[in-house]
């Protein structure tokens, strides 16, 4: 995060986007409604936007059906009990977005202490760019804030550590992400089944309780 914003400005923005954030019914509404309308969230309109608002559409469909959390994984999000916000910034296209929504869903099913809100990041770009990775407005970006103090404390995204390196290793190889690339992390993501974002939030979740 930007240190050089202060906590009320930060404050301020947050709650901003969050007044205007979605729940992940509704973000899955829109996405749906825009997947069938060949369209996309933000204001660039392009039929490459709208097929990857189609194609999230359709994989965020089969996670949210086929994404399962061992019982272990399960009991440490419910042991949980700091009450937070998640506040996720994001775009339909966006494809890293597509397996990590559905986890953080779940995890908010699992603990009623946590409550997941998405905001587009587009119509937010001063919450976004307190919250940069590398320097660019990579998402989602996920940023857990203190419901009893309302201070940001910690943030997660735009992909979990393990695709990370996949992603760094590709472009040190290629000196950029090539289009044939994005199918294939597509297919990690599968194989991954969440897990690996699953790990990261757990270990952002017992880290921000402490």
């Amino acid at each position: 995060m930007n240190t050089k914003i202060t906590n009320q400005t930060t404050t301020g923005l947050i709650q901003n986007a969050m007044a205007k954030a979605m729940s992940y019914a509704q973000y899955r509404e829109l996405v749906e409604r825009l997947a069938v309308a060949g369209q996309s969230t933000g204001p660039e309109q392009t039929e490459a936007l709208a097929q990857y608002t189609q194609l999230n559409h359709r994989r965020m469909k089969r996670w949210d059906k086929t994404l399962k959390f061992g019982d272990l994984q399960t009991e440490a999000i419910k042991e949980m009990d700091q009450k937070m916000t998640w506040l996720v910034l994001t775009e339909s296209w966006c494809g890293d977005a597509s397996p990590a929504l559905p986890v953080m869903h779940r995890i908010t099913e699992l603990n009623p202490n946590i409550s997941l809100h998405i905001a587009l990041r587009d119509e937010h770009p001063e919450v976004m760019d307190l919250f940069l990775t590398n320097g660019g407005r990579s998402i989602p970006k996920l940023i857990a804030i203190d419901e009893k103090t309302g201070k940001v404390i910690g943030d997660w995204g735009p992909r979990s550590e393990a695709a990370t390196i996949l992603v760094e290793t590709h472009k040190a190889q290629h000196g950029s992400i090539l289009p044939e690339f994005k199918e294939e992390l597509q297919q990690w993501y599968n194989k991954d089944k969440g897990q690996s974002i699953l790990k990261d939030l757990l270990h952002l979740l017992h880290r921000e309780e402490r």
